[in-house]
């Protein structure tokens, strides 16, 4: 009988990325997924340690494990990813972990699981200075011999087209455990594109931890925009995401020039405090950030634009806070991601700062600023009202139906536009993986409602 493996996912798209990858090699060297713990043989984690949170949920499924074991024992757990290249010997020390596997040696998970080998680990040493060209070309055959398709977003895909991190902002744990920034070589990735789109992919996301820093001997990420624009079968190209730092305009001419780019730029800004940028190492200021923003809208007028936030950050004050309340306001996001500083050991932050805001401080700048965003959402959503957007269609939404409209009649489906905005509406479920044009009826601050033409 075939072995089972069981999979849980932890953090970004990269992690994502990561997951399809090593579902689709486990199952191509003859295991069987599954989604019941007890029916498993393989337990695989893959993990995130940019936020405390990730790491906490993550010990909280190791402990689960470790009773599961006491009845199960013959059960092996593979933790993989950022938290595993971190931790390393701490993780491979728990008592339901076997195996500990950094995400530069993810390729070698199935062999490491084949080994008859009760603690095993596979780690980068010096992962911020070591060369990495061996890991890269590893990774570059692997990621090419698997698909990368989202199970659960027919007809979308993941495509990385550089790893790493050089920024080091004080904050961020990535240049420690996914290490400096490699690009990948275009004909590579433009192999793979055109592989998915062989197998129906209709819209990849390409995936960078600063995807406009790609450069490979002189070929920027504008010019890789122009060159994957040209793979017949794709027609939506989306990509994150960016740093606000050295940004090339060439990027927004090609939203412009190329019909098939999306309108859409995920830009994190963190904090609209010059002192607190400067303590975070982001190398900007509020002024610098906001004149790309006002460059993106005027060479491309109808862009989406989301942004990044951290509050309560080491020695943010009121007014700190409240200069990134302006920022907010004068960048009218369609959307913001916002989150509450927790100090990531090995970061210059939780070595050199104080984490000297209390915590109901953090939690009352997080709802006010929730807030200010939710409202400028609602605003720009409904100017949607009345229009006709296209829309690929995701699959079915969790929530209730519209119109009145029975389940068996018409299923209540989910999509996202080119600008990344989520439409819910009635329609055959037979529209998964489709586009189609819906007519927005109405809107909230999260979400636009609609009928199909």
């Amino acid at each position: 009988m075939k072995k089972k493996f069981l999979i849980r996912s932890f953090g970004c798209q990269m992690n994502k990325l990561d997951t399809n990858l090593v579902v689709n090699s486990f199952i191509q060297s003859g295991f069987e997924l599954t989604d019941q713990p007890a029916a498993t043989d393989i337990v695989l984690i893959n993990t995130c340690s940019v936020r405390r949170h990730a790491e906490e949920r993550v010990l909280s499924l190791l402990g689960h494990l470790k009773h599961i074991k006491k009845t199960q024992p013959g059960i092996i757990v593979a933790v993989f990813g950022c938290m595993a290249q971190r931790l390393k010997e701490d993780l491979l020390s728990h008592e339901a972990v076997n195996i500990v596997c950094g995400p530069l040696q993810i390729p070698e998970l199935v062999n490491l699981v084949n080994n008859d080998i009760p603690k095993q680990v596979a780690i980068s040493d010096n992962i911020r200075h070591k060369p990495l060209l061996q890991d890269s070309e590893r990774l570059d055959a692997f990621e090419c011999a698997y698909d990368t398709a989202e199970d659960n977003l027919p007809a979308q895909a993941y495509v990385r087209v550089m790893r790493g991190c050089d920024n080091f902002c004080s904050y961020c744990v990535v240049p420690y455990v996914r290490g400096p920034e490699a690009s990948r070589p275009p004909e590579k990735i433009i192999a793979q594109i055109k592989k998915l789109a062989d197998a129906g992919i209709k819209q990849v996301t390409l995936l960078g931890q600063t995807v406009n820093s790609y450069c490979y001997n002189g070929s920027s990420f504008a010019d890789l925009l122009y060159e994957v624009s040209k793979i017949n079968g794709i027609e939506w190209i989306k990509f994150v995401t960016c740093y606000p730092r050295n940004f090339d305009e060439k990027i927004f001419k090609a939203m412009v020039d190329l019909p098939k780019i999306c309108r859409y730029l995920h830009i994190p800004a963190q904090s609209g405090s010059d002192k607190i940028l400067k303590a975070m190492n982001r190398g900007y200021t509020s002024a610098q950030y906001l004149e790309i923003i006002d460059k993106a809208r005027e060479i491309v007028p109808d862009i989406a634009i989301a942004g990044d936030f951290i509050v309560g950050f080491s020695g943010e004050t009121d007014e700190d806070f409240r200069k990134t309340v302006e920022l907010v306001e004068k960048a009218q996001y369609k959307n913001c991601f916002i989150f509450k500083y927790s100090p990531r050991p090995g970061t210059r932050a939780d070595d050199k700062l104080a984490d000297d805001v209390p915590m109901e401080v953090k939690k009352q700048r997080n709802i006010e600023l929730l807030a200010v965003q939710e409202k400028i959402s609602a605003e720009l959503n409904k100017s949607f009202i009345g229009k006709t957007v296209k829309v690929l269609v995701e699959g079915m939404s969790k929530k209730g139906h519209l119109d009145g409209a029975t389940e068996k009649e018409y299923p209540q489906l989910i999509g996202r536009t080119a600008g990344d905005y989520i439409v819910v509406f009635d329609g055959p479920a037979n529209l998964a993986g489709q586009f189609v044009d819906i007519n927005i009826t109405r809107a909230s601050s999260l979400t636009l409602f609609g009928q199909t033409n």
